[in-house]
């Protein structure tokens, strides 16, 4: 059965499992057939988590790709994913969008506004994330990038005037349980289960995300 969230506090969300980044990553590749990547981490120095980047200034600390040609370290083998996590079992938990699934990505009161929406609709929901700066992405088929423009137009929304983002090729999204900064672990929202396994397409929630995106503004 799925797991799913009421109102609109984040202290509602299910916990994470007690695993390690290095299972947890494995277990993305194995069970969930996701390309994984290793990130940055976090360093404790004078008593602050850094980002290992030493950018004193990083906007996602803990929470970023390492090189800029990340989309090649991208991998759905179980066996590279635990080769990589040993060698930096600090690295975060990185899956890159435009692969096995995109994510349509909203601030998080628009997100738990549709949420329940979609749920009253009984709408087809795959996993839904929600990340320490307080967005939530909601993970759909692949080809939402080319899809959001026309689908919103014809809602009669202007895009631009909403706060709603289509992540696909070239982008990507932090997995629970990492952390950026200070400020906290992503979390799932929805988790990942056998149930939601199939994802919907990106058309049949960009409905009730654009009206909630509207009514939030």
């Amino acid at each position: 059965m799925d797991e799913t969230i009421a109102g609109t506090e984040a202290a509602q969300i299910p916990k994470q499992r007690g695993e390690s980044l290095l299972e947890t990553a494995v277990r993305y590749a194995e069970e969930r057939h996701w390309d994984v990547f290793p990130g940055t981490w976090l360093e404790a120095v004078d008593g602050v988590q850094r980002c290992s980047c030493d950018d004193a200034a990083c906007a996602v600390p803990g929470a970023h790709p390492t090189r800029a040609d990340w989309e090649t370290q991208a991998t759905g083998s179980a066996t590279v994913a635990r080769r990589m996590w040993q060698k930096q079992p600090a690295a975060s938990i990185l899956l890159p969008t435009g692969r096995t699934f995109d994510a349509l990505s909203v601030p998080e009161t628009a997100g738990f506004l549709a949420l329940a929406r979609m749920e009253r609709m009984e709408l087809t929901l795959g996993p839904v994330t929600l990340t320490p700066d307080r967005r939530m992405h909601f993970f759909v088929l692949p080809g939402a990038s080319a899809k959001m423009p026309d689908s919103v137009r014809r809602l009669g929304w202007a895009l631009a005037s909403l706060d709603l983002v289509a992540l696909g090729e070239g982008n990507y999204v932090a997995a629970p349980p990492t952390r950026y900064g200070s400020n906290g672990a992503v979390q799932w929202a929805r988790r990942p289960t056998p149930a939601n396994r199939w994802l919907p397409d990106a058309e049949e929630l960009i409905s009730p995300l654009a009206y909630a995106c509207g009514r939030s503004r």
